[in-house]
């Protein structure tokens, strides 16, 4: 008789556990951000490790972050290489410049309009008049920056 109680109690949380993953994942559908449609200007500025800024700007029609750097990367002047994570897209070198955090802390950050993304590169829609940022990053230096503080 014990048994079948356990029994029911594992089915039970599990099945609730079904349903809690069901209810984040039509959150997240719900809230994530929407990409915009149609041609977009935009501005994107690659800062490296030295602080050395290099500014790309123009117009659009890709509807994430990503497409657009594909774009620039076809037409020339601007690499990057990166690799599918839970998370999305991650960014592991522009222009040459490779960041490894489990090396030395260091990553490429994304900004959008001045704010740090909270998106990867595949899931940050460009809108109209969207300024981008990829700025090279070492986590070690921002936590004892904001120690100090």
């Amino acid at each position: 008789m014990e048994k079948k109680t356990g029994n029911r109690k594992l089915i039970g949380a599990v099945v609730l556990l079904a349903v809690l993953a069901a209810l984040f994942a039509v959150v997240y559908l719900n809230n994530r951000p929407a990409p915009q449609q149609g041609t977009k200007a935009y501005s994107l500025t690659v800062v490296d490790d030295q602080g050395t800024e290099k500014a790309y700007s123009g117009k659009t029609d890709a509807e994430f972050l990503a497409g657009l750097m594909d774009e620039l990367k076809a037409a020339g002047d601007f690499t990057y290489e990166g690799s599918e994570s839970d998370y999305g897209l991650f960014i592991e070198s522009v222009n040459g410049l490779g960041a490894n955090y489990d090396e030395n802390g260091s990553y490429w950050a994304i900004y959008v309009n001045g704010e740090y993304g909270m998106y990867g590169a595949d899931a940050q829609p460009v809108a109209d008049g969207d300024s981008f940022s990829l700025v090279y990053e070492i986590a070690q230096a921002s936590e004892e920056a904001d120690a100090a503080q």
